[in-house]
C-alpha cells in the first residue's frame, strides 16, 4: 500500500517526488478536475431544461453550484481513482492559498476516497519544506472553500447575467465581470481625460555655466523666477483649458519673451547667492509580493503580468522560489539569515545592515503565515548557479537581488542645491551625490544594471559658495508643451487597481489578459489604449449599472469575500442580498432590458459647430455617425482600427466625413483605364482602389498595401503597381510558360504554372526580376527552407510522458502530441499557453469525431464513387435531414 500525493501539475509532482520517502506516489490533477460548466453541451442532458442550467447555479435552491467534470479531464479523474485503490492515505498537496484549498476539496468530492484524507501545504518546494509540511498535516480549510465557491459563484452570476444585456444593446460576443469592468473603467476614465485635455505652451532658460576659477568644469542651471515672480511650469496648467489656473500668480514666458530675456542676461555678472546641502537616506524596498513582482517585471523586463506569473509558476514547480501568489512581505528567519549570510560574502560586511531588517505588511488581508516572493532553501543560490536562461533567469535575478537588497545597509546621499543670480532673475542647479551606495550596489528599482543606474543617479556639481562668479558659456530658451495624462501601463493598472482595493493581486495577470483577449483594450509601446467597443460599454454600465463598475464597491465586495473566508460573514446571505431582492441584479437586469433603448449607447459623442457625431458600434466595428439636425440624413463612416478614442478629435473626424459624402481624394488618373486611384481604409486596413463602384458594376479593383506601406506615402506609381498584381515577369525558358509575381494568402510569391515559391524578406513582389524568379523556381520545394522547429516545448503530457510541442503552422499555432494536432483558438497568445490549457486542447481534439472531409483521391475515383451511389442512398439521406429537424422542435417545445 502507498500514500497518494496529489498536486496540480507534472512539474511540480516530478519536483516534490524527489523530497518524498520510499512508498509515496505522487500525481497531477492537471489543475481543476471540475467547475462550473463553460457551454450548453456540458450541462447535464437531465437539467437542459433547467432555465438556472445556464447560469450554473440554482439561484432558487440557496445558490447551489452545477459541477460538472469537463471532457478534457475525465481520463485524468478515471486515472486519480485507479491509483486511489492500491492507497492507504489520500494527500491533498495543491497550493496553499484559497484556489488551491478549492481544488483540494473538488478533488475529494469527485474521487470520493474511503481512506483518511490528509491537507499538506507548503510555500516553497525543497527537501526541508516537504519534510516539514508532512510533520504538520491538517484537514481542508471549509471557511476558505466557501468563500472561493462564494467568490466563483458571483463572478458567475456577473458575467451570465450582464453578458447577455451587452450582447442585445450592443454587440455580440462582448463579456462583463465582476473585476475586469472596473479594470475597463479606469482605462477608459484616463483615455476620457486625454480627450478633455487641452494642452499649454510655455518657455523657460537653460544656463551652461563655469566657475570663474575653473572655466574647463560646465554645469546646468534653470530659469527659477524673474523680478521675484516663479515662472510657470507644468504643474501651473489646467487641463482643461491649456491656461494657468486661476489665482496662481506666476510667469508665464513666451517665445519672444524668453529671447529678450535671453539677449539681456546672457552678458550680465552671474553671481552664486547660495549653496544649500542636505543629507538623505533612502531604504531598500520591501521584498516582492505578488503585485510588486508584476509591476516591476513590467518596467524593468517587458514582461506581460500573464507571462510574469507563468515565469513566475515554472520557478516555483521547479524549487527554485517560493510560492508566488502571495500579498505578504514577510521573510521567515532563515531566510533573512540567508540573505545576510549572501549579503557579507559577496559585498562585504560593511554592506550589510547592522540588525536583520523585517517588513511588515499594512493589508488587512493579507495573510502573514505566508512569505514574501524569494529564493527558495536556505542557500540563496545565483540564476548563475542554477543554470536559468532566458527569462526564468531574469525574473529570478530579480527576486534574487531585491530579497538580498532587503537585508543591506541604507544608501546614503547628499543633495546639493545651489541659487544663482543674474539681475533680477534666478537660476537654479541641482546636484547629487552618492556618499554610499549601500543596497543600491545590488538593487535599484526600475533599472537593469544597479551599477549603470548609480552612474546615472549622481549629479555632481563643482564646488561651489555663496559669492562665487560664474561665467555664462550658453543661454537657451525653451519651449514646452504640457502633456496628457500618461495612459496606463500593465504596472500602473496593477498598482491602481491593489491601491483601490479591486480585485486580488493573484487574479491581476487573469484580469489584464481577458480585457485584451475580449477587445477591450490593445497594448501599443506598453500602454493600455482602450477600444471604442470599451468606451461603449463602460458608458451602459456607468449609467445604468454603476455599482459595478465603482471602485469602492467592488473593494467592499472584496473584502465581503475575504471576511467570509474568516468566518465572519455568511456567503449564502452575502449572495442573497447582491442578486436576488428588488435591488438585486437579477431584477436590475430585468428591468434595464426592457428599459434601455440601444440607440442611446454609444463609444463617444463629438459636438462642434456643425459636427454633431458619434461613435457607435456596429456589426463589422466602430463606425462615425454624424446628423447636424433630425431633417438631414444622418452621414455614416468606419473608423480606421487603429485609431485611438483620444486621437478623433474634430479634424480628424470632419476629414473622414468628408471623405465618405465627397468621396476619397485621388492620387491620380490611372492612364490606361483614365479612372482615378484611390487610398482608402476598411475593416482589414488601408487599401487602393481603382475607380468608385457605381462605375465598376459594384466590383472595382482592389489592392492591400504591403507591410510596411503608409497611406500618407503612397504614390500614384506604386499604387497602380500594386493594382497591376499578379505581375508578368516572363516566360520560362524551358516550359515557355508565364512566370508571375503576386500576393496571396500567405503573402508575396511566384507563380510558374502549378509550381508556386515564397518570396523572401529581402524580395520586393513590385521589383523582382525574371533572373531571381527563375533562381527561386530551381529550388525544389523540399528543400526552400528547413523543416519548422517547434516555438517550445509545453511539457509532458500527463498521461504518456510524451512531449508536447508548440508548433507554427500554416494556419497559424498549434500543439502537437504523437500524430494529434490542436490548433490553437482565436485570441489565444502562444506565449501563454500553459501545459494543461495544451492538454485540454490535445483532449478535445481527441474526443472529436472523424473529419467527414474526403480524403484526396484521383477525380476519376471520385467520379466513380458518385455513380454507385444509388438513389435510394439519396433519398434516405433527404429524409432524415427533415427528421432531424423535427425531432429538434420537438426537443425544443419539451424544453
Amino acid at each position: 500500500m502507498t500514500r497518494l500525493v496529489i498536486v496540480e501539475s507534472p512539474t511540480k509532482a516530478k519536483t516534490i517526488r524527489g523530497f518524498l520517502p520510499k512508498g509515496y506516489q505522487v500525481e497531477a490533477s492537471m489543475g481543476h478536475v471540475r467547475d462550473l460548466p463553460e457551454s450548453a453541451s456540458e450541462i447535464p442532458k437531465d437539467l437542459k431544461g433547467k432555465d438556472w442550467a445556464r447560469l450554473g447555479v440554482n439561484t432558487q435552491s440557496n445558490f447551489e453550484p452545477l459541477y460538472i467534470v469537463p471532457s478534457s479531464k475525465r481520463k485524468v479523474v478515471n486515472e486519480l481513482k485507479d491509483a486511489l485503490k492500491d492507497a492507504e492515505e489520500l494527500i491533498l498537496a495543491t497550493d496553499e492559498d484559497r484556489e488551491g484549498e478549492s481544488i483540494g476539496w473538488h478533488l475529494v468530492q469527485v474521487l470520493k476516497p474511503k481512506v483518511p484524507v490528509r491537507r499538506m501545504v507548503f510555500h516553497e518546494i525543497t527537501r526541508e519544506a516537504i519534510q516539514d509540511a508532512l510533520k504538520h498535516q491538517r484537514g481542508i480549510n471549509e471557511e476558505l472553500v466557501r468563500a472561493q465557491e462564494a467568490r466563483r459563484i458571483l463572478d458567475r452570476l456577473v458575467g451570465y447575467t450582464v453578458s447577455p444585456l451587452l450582447w442585445k444593446k450592443i454587440a455580440p460576443g462582448l463579456s462583463a465581470g465582476r473585476v475586469q469592468s472596473v479594470a475597463v473603467r479606469l482605462i477608459v476614465n484616463r483615455e476620457e481625460e486625454r480627450r478633455a485635455f487641452v494642452s499649454g505652451q510655455y518657455w523657460d532658460l537653460k544656463a551652461i555655466l563655469s566657475p570663474l576659477a575653473d572655466l574647463k568644469v560646465r554645469f546646468e542651471a534653470t530659469l527659477q523666477s524673474v523680478g521675484g515672480t516663479r515662472v510657470a511650469t507644468s504643474k501651473d496648467f489646467d487641463e482643461t483649458t491649456g491656461k494657468i489656473t486661476k489665482g496662481k500668480k506666476v510667469l508665464q514666458l513666451d517665445e519672444k519673451s524668453a529671447v529678450a530675456l535671453k539677449d539681456r542676461l546672457i552678458n550680465a555678472a552671474w553671481r552664486v547667492s547660495e549653496v544649500s546641502e542636505r543629507t538623505q537616506i533612502r531604504k531598500p524596498a520591501p521584498p516582492f509580493t505578488t503585485s510588486t513582482l508584476q509591476q516591476e517585471a513590467n518596467r524593468k523586463l517587458r514582461m506581460t503580468s500573464r507571462r510574469t506569473m507563468d515565469v513566475a509558476q515554472n520557478l516555483y514547480e521547479h524549487g527554485y522560489i517560493t510560492y508566488m501568489r502571495t500579498d505578504s512581505v514577510n521573510l521567515s528567519s532563515e531566510a533573512i539569515s540567508a540573505a545576510r549570510r549572501a549579503v557579507e560574502s559577496r559585498y562585504g560586511k560593511e554592506y550589510l545592515n547592522p540588525t536583520a531588517r523585517r517588513y511588515a505588511t499594512t493589508s488587512k488581508s493579507a495573510q502573514e503565515a505566508h512569505e514574501a516572493i524569494r529564493p527558495a532553501g536556505t542557500q540563496m543560490r545565483t540564476a548563475d548557479e542554477l543554470r536559468l536562461s532566458g527569462q526564468e533567469a531574469a525574473l529570478y535575478d530579480m527576486i534574487w537581488k531585491r530579497t538580498i537588497a532587503t537585508q543591506m545597509a541604507d544608501a546614503q546621499l547628499t543633495l546639493v542645491t545651489a541659487a544663482i543670480r543674474v539681475e533680477d532673475a534666478e537660476f537654479q542647479a541641482t546636484g547629487k551625490r552618492i556618499d554610499f551606495p549601500g543596497y543600491f550596489r545590488a538593487y535599484v528599482e526600475g533599472s537593469d544594471d544597479p551599477d549603470a543606474a548609480l552612474e546615472d543617479q549622481e549629479v555632481i556639481l563643482p564646488p561651489l559658495k555663496e559669492g562665487d562668479p560664474l561665467k555664462c558659456r550658453q543661454l537657451d530658451p525653451i519651449g514646452h508643451e504640457t502633456q496628457p495624462p500618461n495612459r496606463y501601463t500593465e504596472a500602473s493598472l496593477i498598482q491602481t487597481l491593489e491601491r483601490e482595493g479591486v480585485g486580488r493581486p493573484s487574479t491581476y495577470a487573469t484580469i489584464i489578459g481577458t480585457i485584451q483577449d475580449r477587445g477591450y483594450v490593445s497594448k501599443v509601446s506598453n500602454q493600455l489604449v482602450p477600444t471604442f467597443t470599451a468606451m461603449a460599454v463602460n458608458r451602459l454600465l456607468e449609467k445604468h449599472f454603476p455599482d459595478l463598475v465603482d471602485t469602492q464597491f467592488t473593494a467592499r465586495m472584496e473584502q465581503s469575500l475575504d471576511d467570509i473566508a474568516d468566518g465572519e460573514v455568511d456567503s449564502l446571505k452575502y449572495l442573497r442580498g447582491f442578486y436576488q431582492g428588488d435591488k438585486g441584479l437579477e431584477t436590475q437586469v430585468d428591468q434595464k432590458t426592457q428599459s434601455i433603448d440601444p440607440r442611446e449607447i454609444y463609444a463617444l459623442e463629438l459636438d462642434d459647430k456643425d459636427l454633431r457625431a458619434r461613435v457607435r458600434i456596429g456589426r463589422f466595428g466602430p463606425y462615425l455617425e454624424n446628423q447636424v439636425s433630425e431633417a438631414d440624413d444622418p452621414i455614416r463612416v468606419s473608423l480606421p482600427p487603429d485609431l485611438a478614442p483620444a486621437e478623433l478629435v474634430p479634424t480628424t473626424a470632419r476629414k473622414l466625413l468628408e471623405q465618405k459624402s465627397e468621396g476619397p481624394e485621388s492620387l491620380g488618373i490611372d492612364p490606361k483605364s483614365g479612372e482615378p486611384v484611390y487610398v482608402l481604409s476598411g475593416r482589414y486596413g488601408p487599401y487602393v482602389q481603382l475607380g468608385s463602384a457605381e462605375s465598376n458594376g459594384g466590383k472595382p479593383k482592389r489592392a492591400s498595401l504591403l507591410r510596411g506601406m503608409k497611406p500618407e506615402q503612397l504614390t500614384l506609381d506604386t499604387a497602380l503597381a500594386l493594382l497591376s498584381l499578379p505581375r508578368p515577369l516572363g516566360f520560362h525558358p524551358q516550359t515557355m510558360t508565364l512566370i508571375e509575381a503576386g500576393v496571396g494568402r500567405f503573402g508575396p510569391f511566384i507563380k510558374n504554372g502549378s509550381e508556386f515559391r515564397s518570396l523572401t524578406a529581402s524580395d520586393n513582389v513590385l521589383t523582382v526580376t525574371l533572373d531571381r524568379a527563375l533562381e527561386l523556381l530551381s529550388q525544389p520545394k523540399g528543400n526552400r527552407a528547413a523543416p519548422a522547429a517547434p516555438i517550445r516545448e509545453v511539457g509532458a503530457h500527463p498521461t504518456d510522458g510524451q512531449p508536447i510541442t508548440l508548433m507554427s503552422g500554416r494556419f497559424g499555432p498549434y500543439v502537437k502530441h504523437g500524430a494529434i494536432n490542436a490548433t490553437l483558438p482565436k485570441g489565444t497568445n502562444p506565449a501563454r499557453l500553459t501545459l494543461e490549457d495544451a492538454v485540454k486542447l490535445i483532449a478535445a481534439k481527441q474526443a472529436q469525431p472523424p473529419s467527414k472531409r474526403p480524403a484526396r483521391r484521383a477525380k476519376s475515383a471520385v467520379a466513380a464513387a458518385k455513380k454507385t451511389t444509388t438513389s435510394k442512398a439519396t433519398k434516405t439521406t433527404k429524409a432524415r435531414k427533415p427528421a432531424t429537424k423535427s425531432a429538434r422542435k420537438g426537443k425544443k417545445k419539451a424544453s
